[in-house]
C-alpha cells in the first residue's frame, strides 16, 4: 500500500456502486485520508456512527421521535411516564437539502458498521439508487490495509 494515494480508484468505485464497504487498518488515519480526497473532489463527507441508529430509513430520510434520557427527573401528570418526544429532521435528506451548489453529492461515512443487520445493510444499498446524490461509505470491520467493496459484495461475505 503506498504511503501517497490519489484516492481516484475509491471515488470512481463509490461512483459506480453508490454504496462501499471498507475495511480500515484498526490504527486509523487511513480514513480521513480518504475523506479528504472525497472532499477535495467535490464530496460533503458526513461521519456518524452505526451505534444507535436505530430504524435507518426513518433515521436518515424521514422525521422521527426521540425521547432523551430523563436523568432521574420525572414529570408527573404534564407528559407520558416515559418523558416528551422531540421531532428530529432526517439526517441525510437534511444534509441534501443544505449542500452547497457546487457539491457533487454528499457522502455518509458510517462508522462501527459491523453491528448493522443484514437488512439494514442491504438498505443502504440501496438507497443511493433511491437519491443519488447520496453515497455509502460503511466501515465493515479491519484489515491490514485500506481495502474496500461494494457494499453488495459485503453482505454477501457476511
Amino acid at each position: 500500500m503506498p504511503l501517497l494515494t490519489t484516492g481516484k480508484s475509491f471515488i470512481r468505485a463509490l461512483e459506480k456502486s453508490g454504496a462501499l464497504g471498507v475495511y480500515v487498518p484498526l490504527e486509523g488515519g487511513f480514513e480521513g485520508r480518504y475523506q479528504r480526497r472525497l472532499r477535495a473532489n467535490g464530496y460533503t463527507p458526513y461521519n456518524l456512527t452505526a451505534r444507535g441508529l436505530g430504524d435507518l430509513s426513518s433515521y436518515l430520510t424521514g422525521i422521527h421521535g426521540v425521547r432523551p434520557p430523563h436523568l432521574g427527573k420525572k414529570n408527573i401528570g404534564q407528559d407520558a411516564a416515559v418523558g416528551p418526544v422531540y421531532f428530529v429532521p432526517p439526517i441525510a435528506t437534511y444534509q441534501l437539502e443544505t449542500l452547497p451548489p457546487k457539491s457533487k453529492g454528499l457522502v455518509l461515512w458510517i462508522i462501527e458498521g459491523m453491528i448493522l443487520s443484514r437488512a439494514e445493510i442491504e438498505y443502504l444499498t440501496y438507497l443511493p439508487q433511491q437519491e443519488p446524490r447520496l453515497k455509502i461509505v460503511v466501515e465493515m470491520g479491519g484489515e491490514r490495509y485500506f481495502r474496500w467493496q461494494p457494499l453488495e459484495q459485503s453482505i454477501q461475505a457476511a
